[in-house]
């Protein structure tokens, strides 16, 4: 049985300990006491202002977010053995995967009890993240846990997330263990889509829309429109219920790899597009063009805080334009992935892009990221995928 990596303790103000009795799991860099002598990624038993204990967190010595909870209960060590225990937890609540499908997340960082650790596994390839000191500080353990839990044909570190910055820490992405192709083909929904682990985006594309894909199926018709399409992933599940899909991308990367994953499941109504949306849905409205599905999955506009009021202005101006191009009963189905922006704040924004589109719309359907992506209740910062469905009531 190997030891905890406990070293040292920390104490925090009544806020903060107000904030984890309620379930939070990050306490920021203002809200601790004595932080002195704390080597960072240390995992630290953390006591509040009252001297009481309140939990082991990863340290962080650079972040805002100063400490990251793993567990509330003293008796429990954070060793190599409490992370197995975890980690096999989050894979077991996914087995069986959905049908059709081979790609999907295996531990969900703070909404698996594990903050700052994320594995996705593709068919028998893991990608996993570490993203805090304290994450990267039990690195080797993770490694060889997952070796020994899932016996992968590979590992691979996607530790090249900008928010390791924050930490301190340097980017890396590489192989870890066992060869992998230059690039793979796996399954989502039983559609088949190419990945290059190395070099995708997230750790090697983006799983978290895989049951909104397979959601916008049910509501497609007709003409669709689907925009930041990236490698199509809306476009394709959705291809089988529309006459035409029209796709759109400012990467010329992305559309490449679009139209290749059509080819790849011989998807023949779908045209993929090298354009600036927001320009694109511009020249559209210009035209007058009308869709009966329009699908709108933009990335975070608000990575920041500070961005907020940008971000609002640029979901305001894409949901308008989609708006006014919807035919009469169309469907609408739009994303926001901004962390900053509240299902409450894209619900408002929306109203106020129908009342400035001068149009009536229902609200058909709520939903968030894929359950295999959970969030937690106490946590609001977890819940961060909102996505609206809309029909337009004439």
């Amino acid at each position: 049985m190997s030891t905890a990596v406990s070293s040292g303790s920390v104490r925090v103000n009544k806020k903060a300990t107000i904030r984890v009795e309620a379930g939070h799991l990050w306490i920021y860099k203002s809200d601790l006491e004595r932080p002195e002598g704390v080597e960072p990624g240390a995992t630290v038993e953390v006591w509040d202002f009252r001297g009481r204990y309140l939990g082991r967190a990863f340290y962080s010595s650079t972040s805002q977010i100063a400490l990251r909870l793993l567990t509330t209960h003293e008796s429990e060590p954070a060793d190599e053995a409490f992370f197995r225990k975890k980690i096999r937890a989050a894979a077991e609540r996914r087995e069986p995967p959905p049908p059709g499908t081979e790609a999907y997340r295996l531990v969900n960082a703070e909404g698996d009890g594990l903050p700052s650790i994320i594995v996705d596994r593709f068919v028998d390839i893991l990608v996993f993240q570490t993203l805090s000191q304290g994450a990267d500080k039990v690195k080797p353990w993770i490694e060889q846990i997952l070796k020994e839990e899932f016996h992968p044909r590979a590992i691979v570190e996607r530790n090249d997330a900008g928010i390791r910055e924050l930490e301190g820490l340097d980017l890396k992405c590489g192989l870890v263990y066992g060869e992998i192709p230059e690039e793979i083909i796996y399954k989502e929904n039983d559609v088949q889509f190419i990945a290059r682990l190395l070099e995708g985006q997230k750790t090697g594309t983006f799983l978290d829309q895989r049951e909104n894909h397979l959601m916008a199926r049910r509501y497609a018709r007709g003409i669709a429109l689907d925009c930041f399409t990236y490698a199509g992933g809306f476009a394709l599940n959705i291809a089988g219920r529309s006459e035409h899909v029209l796709a759109i991308d400012s990467s010329a990367s992305a559309v490449e790899l679009g139209e290749r994953n059509a080819r790849l499941n011989g998807v023949m109504n779908v045209q993929f597009k090298e354009s600036n949306v927001f320009d694109e849905l511009k020249a559209l409205d210009t035209m007058k063009a009308r869709f009966d599905t329009i699908v709108l999955d933009p990335p975070a506009f608000a990575k920041k805080r500070t961005n907020f009021d940008n971000a609002m202005r640029g979901y305001k101006e894409i949901n308008l334009r989609a708006m006014k191009m919807l035919a009469p009963g169309g469907v609408l189905i739009s994303c926001s992935c901004s962390q900053h922006v509240s299902e409450i704040d894209f619900l408002n924004l929306l109203a106020g892009a129908a009342a400035d589109a001068r149009r009536h719309f229902a609200v058909i359907e709520k939903t968030t990221q894929s359950s295999d992506h959970p969030f937690l209740l106490s946590m609001p910062e977890t819940l961060y995928l909102k996505c609206v469905v809309l029909r337009a009531v004439e």
